[in-house]
C-alpha cells in the first residue's frame, strides 16, 4: 500500500486490492500506477465528484486526461476510489486549480 497526501494534507492510500479493481476496469491505466498517486498529490485541477469525492486531473496530451476519483473520510485518511483516462474535464466546476 503507498499513499500520499491531497492538496489538503490528508494521506490518500492507494490498496493493492484497489489497484488490481482499477486495472481490471480501465485495462489504459495499468502502466500508470505512479502517474496515479502523482495525480492527487500534485494535480493540475481538482473537480467535485459524486456524494463528497474529488476527482484529481493531470492532462496527458491533447484531449487527454488522466483523472482520479478520491475520498477523503478525515484529515488523517483518505482512499482513492478508481482512475482513468477521459478526453473531456470539465473545467468550468473546478474547486481548485494549479498555480
Amino acid at each position: 500500500m503507498d499513499s500520499v497526501l491531497s492538496i489538503n494534507n490528508v494521506p490518500i492510500r492507494l490498496t493493492s486490492e484497489r489497484w488490481f479493481y482499477i486495472v481490471e476496469n480501465h485495462d489504459d491505466v495499468a502502466g500508470y500506477y505512479d502517474d496515479v498517486l502523482q495525480a492527487v498529490e500534485n494535480p493540475e485541477l481538482i473537480l467535485p465528484g459524486h456524494r463528497g469525492s474529488l476527482i484529481a486531473v493531470r492532462n496527458y496530451g491533447h484531449q487527454r486526461y488522466l483523472a482520479v476519483i478520491y475520498r477523503e473520510v478525515s484529515a488523517e485518511d483518505g482512499f482513492i476510489v478508481t482512475a482513468y483516462f477521459t478526453d473531456k474535464i470539465e473545467r468550468k466546476k473546478a474547486l481548485w486549480r494549479q498555480q
